[in-house]
């Protein structure tokens, strides 16, 4: 190697240290929010997993990212300013999901800024990965509740109904002789598709091949927390109406809710592996 050489390696190492401190100051209170609300909040209690999950996903590329040296392409530069720029506007306008999205993609920016495309292609997976430890803006979450509690209780009603229950719907309210049952925001189906997506996502991408499979396993993780939450609520009705077992509350209720996840994790399993069925026929074609 010789002296030039020596010298542009020392000014990107350099130059990496500088920004990777600067990734470091910056997000530090973005870090902080993330972290107490993957606390605080059922729905996104599982983005503890989501970088740990990412680390191992490059850990698993390790021998093909070792054959990348830094050097630095302009095709990131432009991608860095715009990154700190929307990092600007989103701290400013306190708009939080924004400042965490700022966080990923300046990240992906700076890779593609310091090693090329070449190598961010190479991470786009755990770089996308990343996003799901983002909570959803509150307005957008509401927005998307709504319609699918009317949905999930539209359609156990209708079921409970085939089965000779006395039963009526108002809204997510649900009537039966001696009982009104609400179906609540954890029941829509929302809270159970925010965990179930990276599941889905996570699974296709070890263990199938085909970009086409990946992606209709990781869509699948939507009907899947429907139809699991339709479930809930038919048990529901049929204990209480039955039994005159309450399901809704105490620590039968959290019992319940952890039988229900573990369903649709069955539910995701199985249509892995049967697509997986499709991977190789795919993969000659």
């Amino acid at each position: 190697m010789n002296i030039e050489a020596i010298k542009s390696h020392r000014k990107t190492i350099i130059l990496i240290t500088l920004l990777t401190g600067f990734f470091i100051l910056a997000y530090l209170p973005v870090w902080k929010r993330l972290i107490t609300t993957w606390l605080n909040s059922d729905d996104y209690s599982h983005g503890f997993f989501i970088i740990p999950i990412s680390i191992y996903v490059v850990w698993r590329k390790k021998e093909i990212l070792n054959n990348f040296k830094p050097s630095l392409s302009w095709w990131g530069l432009p991608f860095v300013i715009f990154s700190i720029l929307l990092y600007l506007f989103a701290h400013y306008t306190e708009i939080l999901t924004l400042v965490s999205f700022s966080m990923v993609l300046l990240f992906s920016a700076m890779i593609i800024y310091f090693y090329g495309l070449r190598m961010f292609r190479e991470l786009l997976f755990p770089l996308a990965f990343l996003l799901f430890m983002i909570p959803i803006p509150a307005q957008i979450y509401s927005q998307m509740t709504i319609p699918l509690q009317l949905l999930v209780t539209k359609i156990s009603v209708w079921f409970t109904a085939l089965l000779g229950i006395p039963i009526f719907r108002e809204g997510n309210i649900i009537h039966l002789p001696d009982r009104t049952i609400q179906v609540v925001q954890a029941c829509s189906g929302l809270r159970s598709m925010i965990s179930i997506l990276p599941i889905g996502a996570i699974l296709g991408y070890l263990t199938l091949q085909p970009n086409l499979l990946k992606s209709i396993l990781f869509l699948f993780g939507v009907p899947t927390a429907i139809l699991v939450n339709i479930i809930r609520v038919v048990l529901l009705v049929l204990s209480f109406y039955y039994f005159k077992f309450d399901l809704t509350t105490g620590t039968i209720h959290t019992v319940f809710g952890v039988v229900i996840f573990i369903l649709s994790l069955v539910i995701i399993f199985f249509a892995g592996g049967t697509l997986s069925k499709w991977d190789r026929p795919l993969q000659k074609n």
